[in-house]
C-alpha cells in the first residue's frame, strides 16, 4: 500500500510543479467579453519570457507570484498584471481610441448627380485577405504599436543592464576586491558608476578589471577631486 501512495506522488510531482511555475488564461475583448484575441504578446517582465495566445486567447507562461506580466496586441491598449498569485486569469483589453479634433461645417454643397446611377459602374470585388491567397493585410497604427514595442524592449533592457550593475558594481564587492573599507568609497562608487552604454559597447563587461583600473585611477587624484558634487538645492528651500 505503501509503495503505491509513493509511486501515486511521484505522478503527480511534475503537474504539481508546472503548476506553481506557469501562469495560464485567456484574453478577450472588453467589449465583446466572449470575444478571444489571438496574437496578443504575454510578456513577463521580471524574466523576458514571451508567449502569444492562440486562437482561442489561451496562453501559458512561465512565472512566479511578484511578477509583472504585460499584455500587448495592435489596436488595443497594453495592459499589465501584477500576480499575487499562480490562478488561472482572464484580461480584458481595451480598444485604442483615437481621439479628433472637432470639424466645424460652415457650407454644404450636394451634387447634383447624387442620386443618377452610374450605367459605366459595376460592383465592387471582394478582397480576399487570406493568408493562403496571399491577400493584402491593412494594418492601422502598426508604425506606432512597432515604436511603442521598441521603446518598451529599450526601457526593458535599460532596467536589466541597471540591475546587473547594482549586482556587480556595489561596496560589498569593491571592498573585497580591493581591501579599501573608508568612510569615502562611496564617493568612488558614484563617480565611477558604469553607465548602461558602457556596460552595452563592452560585452561582456569585465567589472573586476574596471573596478582595479578606476579604483587606483580615484586614487590618485587629489583629495577634493575624489569627492561627489553636493546636489543643488531646490528653489524655496533655505
Amino acid at each position: 500500500m505503501g509503495k503505491k501512495i509513493y509511486l501515486f506522488c511521484l505522478l503527480l510531482m511534475p503537474v504539481f510543479t508546472w503548476a506553481q511555475t506557469y501562469i495560464t488564461g485567456n484574453v478577450f475583448d472588453n467589449e465583446q467579453r466572449n470575444l478571444p484575441l489571438q496574437g496578443v504578446a504575454v510578456r513577463n517582465l521580471a524574466t523576458k519570457a514571451l508567449v502569444v495566445t492562440d486562437k482561442d486567447g489561451r496562453f501559458a507562461l512561465q512565472a512566479k507570484t511578484g511578477d509583472l506580466l504585460s499584455f500587448g496586441l495592435a489596436g488595443y491598449q497594453t495592459d499589465t498584471l501584477f500576480l499575487t498569485n499562480l490562478f488561472a486569469k482572464n484580461i480584458y483589453l481595451r480598444i485604442t481610441v483615437n481621439t479628433l479634433n472637432t470639424v466645424n461645417v460652415t457650407t454644404t454643397k450636394v451634387s447634383p448627380f447624387l442620386d443618377v446611377k452610374d450605367v459605366e459602374a459595376v460592383a465592387a470585388r471582394r478582397v480576399d485577405a487570406s493568408k493562403n491567397k496571399g491577400g493584402l493585410r491593412l494594418n492601422l497604427g502598426y508604425g506606432k504599436w512597432r515604436k511603442q514595442q521598441a521603446k518598451e524592449q529599450e526601457l526593458e533592457e535599460a532596467a536589466a543592464i541597471n540591475e546587473e550593475i547594482s549586482n556587480n558594481f556595489n561596496k560589498a564587492i569593491i571592498q573585497k576586491l580591493v581591501n579599501y573599507k573608508e568612510k569615502d568609497l562611496d564617493d568612488y562608487i558614484g563617480l565611477y558608476r558604469p553607465t548602461v552604454e558602457q556596460v552595452k559597447t563592452d560585452k561582456p563587461f569585465d567589472y573586476t578589471y574596471y573596478i582595479a583600473t578606476t579604483f587606483y585611477e580615484w586614487k590618485k587624484l587629489p583629495a577634493e577631486a575624489r569627492k561627489l558634487s553636493p546636489l543643488p538645492k531646490l528653489k524655496g528651500n533655505p
